[in-house]
């Protein structure tokens, strides 16, 4: 963005920025039989005429995207059970809910109770019907450690309550506890591994709707799962997809479970998953064919292609796992909210698979690019993702292409890497460069000025001022000539030959170049100008409050320590517990050589260095810099009766006192703040652009006020010179009473010769 003003990429760095990126098939020579699995890569393009789309529905390349509760070509067909509220067969009442889903109750149980806060019941939306089934009702002092102790010798009729307890318990992500997905995996492992209760279809359904919500769960919770009891329960998933006959009500938002059964010969399966607004699963989103259905690539969420090399004639079963927290890697740390789901691909016991190809199309949004890739398989030995066997190649088309060999009931995923998209700033307009130039130079004209005429005024504001001056020089100097990057990653696939798991889904780069340096340089020194700045204040607080002693004499040294001391160890403590030359990106950011402050969702992270490296600070200096300029402009202003009229300072004077004093202050960064906290778009615009205009002149600003004006003063023939001619007025006083001349007791210097 620029708004041709100065310092327009450190304004948007600070504030409004910071606060504000070919499959081949194989034949073997055995009697097994040979599997080529394909995801997105079987796409084509059908031409759909322009639709009008209904119900909130979004037109995407011709094709309208629906909402979850509609459906249809232009989402006009009803796709859930209305609200239902209480009546003489249900004392409940239920919000609208998607067909084949669970709604939980808007009643909860009691505050007495175990449970409280818990729906008190739930009801399943019924595809047929269009309405909501009886209501499960939980029994409020019911636990998951109770039904996980009660469920292995419990008779049918329990188990069926029991798994819709279950469901109920774990219907709120943010009460799931590591102890609760536990206790809730066994529990349904229990359920689904007896093949005389999963003939009871409310049983199967319950359970795999319990897992959906558990894979709902933070990420940060699966860190202390027991993986011993997940594992299980996603062998008996397994096992479950190839048992089961198939049901719409086994998809539930975050999981599906799918099944074809063998009765005639067939060569291929195709398994297809569809868009929709909401990142679900729905059961008229997912199809199973055994031919390869013509659809459209822009309405496709993901597909899988079986083909094999002989007449197949037995079961086959699919395990569709939203994301991957049932699967926690110990090699591969994800750190960006991609998309990693989970596909399990199933075949009866004596058969044999011996090649699995599988392809996908790499789902980033447009502020990352995919680096490099891995094609993996879940080993349930070793509890992590490994490549043994796998392949890797990337199609012209864009999909990245996977193959396995030798594997039978695997769970196969595509790990990715992303670069971030960084959008690089741009080099500084002229027009920055030159107002940067010109408070260089005002500010060492100042600092030049403030040392020959020290002695008019003592040493201690002439330090004070000098060190403003020479640190904010500086850091004007670094800003021109360091805030760029230079050195600039370009995006674009750098895919390495070899198959090798990732160690995140963020590529990072190790530190490169001078940024960090500059980075470092130029948190220092503006440190520095904002704790000089605080010195100054506190120095003038000082000379009111001591009129008559003036600063303490051990004031200098203190200033000196301080001014530079403190800057220092806050710069410290960011490098050194932030930087890493691996990842240089802990302390700076990438775009520009500037504190980090965003997380991976790009939204302002109070635990970046940007905050409580740079801003806590400042705003503490700010907020201590603007009591002192009140405390001096009420001083200043307030009337001394012991004034006679000819002794009184003028306004303007009294005005122009408080406004050097909040230059010299660096006030005008209050309006950083208030940028930060602004929404309205104009106002905001308006805001960057007094920011930028007043900190760019701050240089300039104090030159005026703090050696071209006293300068002037101080030679009032160079200023006569420059008036126009003026009428002379004589003056006279004239009192009352003889010899009652009003004595001089004036106890106020004014600063119109000086800066305060």
């Amino acid at each position: 963005m620029d708004y041709s003003l100065l310092l327009l990429i450190f304004t948007s760095a600070v504030f409004e920025k910071t606060w504000c990126l070919n499959t081949t098939e194989s034949t073997t020579s055995t009697p097994n039989y040979s599997i080529s699995a394909t995801f997105s890569s079987l796409y084509t393009t059908v031409t759909v005429p322009s639709l009008v789309c209904e119900n909130k529905g979004i037109l995407q390349d011709g094709i309208c995207i629906c909402p979850d509760d509609w459906t249809g070509t232009t989402c006009n067909i009803q796709n859930f059970c209305p609200e239902q509220k209480p009546s003489h067969t249900s004392k409940f009442t239920f919000p609208k809910t998607v067909l084949g889903q669970f709604a939980s109750s808007v009643e909860r149980c009691p505050p007495e109770t175990t449970n409280a806060g818990m729906h008190q019941a739930s009801a399943l939306c019924n595809i047929a019907t269009h309405s909501f089934d009886s209501p499960n009702i939980l029994n409020c002092s019911l636990t998951l450690d109770a039904i996980n102790a009660w469920v292995s010798g419990a008779t049918p009729e329990q188990k069926q309550n029991l798994a819709s307890s279950t469901q109920i318990l774990t219907s709120i992500p943010e009460r799931l506890t590591p102890h609760n997905i536990t206790n809730a995996a066994k529990i349904t492992n229990i359920l689904l591994s007896d093949q005389q209760t999963t003939q009871t279809t409310d049983i199967a359904i319950s359970a795999v709707a319990t897992i959906s919500q558990l894979l709902n769960a933070s990420h940060e919770m699966y860190s202390s799962v027991d993986h011993t009891a997940i594992s299980e329960l996603t062998q008996t998933l397994q096992k479950l997809s190839l048992r089961e006959k198939p049901n719409p009500l086994l998809v539930q938002p975050k999981m599906a479970v799918q099944s074809l059964k063998g009765q005639t010969p067939i060569r291929q399966v195709q398994l297809t998953s569809f868009k929709g607004l909401n990142d679900n699963f729905l059961p008229d989103r997912i199809k199973l064919h055994i031919t390869e259905a013509e659809v459209s690539k822009h309405i496709v969420d993901l597909q899988m292609n079986v083909t094999f090399s002989e007449d197949f004639d037995k079961d086959i079963g699919f395990v569709l796992y939203d994301n991957d927290q049932f699967f926690q890697s110990k090699s591969f740390k994800p750190s960006l909210d991609t998309k990693r789901r989970v596909i399990s691909a199933n075949l009866q016991e004596n058969s044999g698979i011996d090649q699995v190809q599988f392809a996908v199309t790499p789902s980033a949004d447009s502020t990352m690019s995919l680096n490099d890739f891995a094609c993996v398989f879940w080993s349930y030995d070793k509890q992590d993702w490994i490549t043994d066997g796998c392949t890797k190649n990337k199609s012209p088309s864009g999909h990245v292409v996977c193959s396995c060999k030798k594997l039978k009931n695997a769970n196969f995923a595509i790990l990715m890497a992303f670069d971030i998209n960084y959008q690089y700033s741009e080099a500084l307009h002229w027009i920055s460069i030159t107002g940067c130039a010109l408070s260089v130079v005002g500010l060492s004209v100042t600092a030049l000025y403030q040392i020959i005429t020290r002695k008019s005024r003592g040493g201690t504001p002439t330090l004070l001022v000098v060190n403003i001056c020479l640190s904010m020089t500086v850091f004007y100097l670094l800003f021109i000539f360091g805030i760029n990057n230079p050195v600039q990653h370009v995006n674009g696939t750098k895919m390495s030959g070899e198959n090798i798991v990732p160690e995140s889904d963020h590529h990072k780069y190790s530190d490169q170049g001078p940024c960090t340096a500059f980075t470092a340089l130029l948190q220092f020194f503006l440190l520095l100008t904002f704790t000089w700045n605080t010195l100054y204040g506190i120095n003038v607080f000082l000379l009111f409050k001591n009129s008559v002693s003036g600063t303490p004499p051990w004031f200098p040294q203190v200033a000196m320590a301080v001014g530079w001391g403190l800057p220092a160890v806050i710069v410290g403590i960011s490098l050194g517990s932030t930087y890493r030359v691996e990842e240089p990106l802990g302390y700076r950011q990438e775009e520009f050589c500037w504190l980090a402050s965003l997380d991976h969702k790009q939204k302002f992270n109070i635990k970046k260095p940007m905050f409580w490296g740079f801003v806590l600070p400042l705003l503490l200096m700010l907020i201590s810099n603007t009591a002192i300029l009140l405390h001096f402009s009420y001083k200043i202003c307030r009337t001394n009766p012991n004034l006679n009229k000819s002794r009184k300072t003028s306004l303007t004077k009294k005005m122009m006192s408080s406004f050097s004093l909040a230059v010299m202050l660096g006030l005008s960064w209050v309006t950083g703040y208030i940028l930060m906290i602004t929404q309205e778009k104009n106002l905001k615009f308006i805001l960057s652009v007094v920011f930028c205009l007043l900190n760019t002149t701050q240089g300039v600003q104090i030159f005026i006020l703090f050696a071209l004006r006293p300068f002037l003063n101080s030679n009032p023939a160079i200023l006569n010179s420059l008036r126009a001619p003026e009428i002379g007025l004589h003056k006279k006083n004239n009192f009352l009473w003889k010899n009652k001349i009003p004595e001089s007791n004036d106890s106020y210097k004014s600063t119109d010769g000086d800066s305060p």
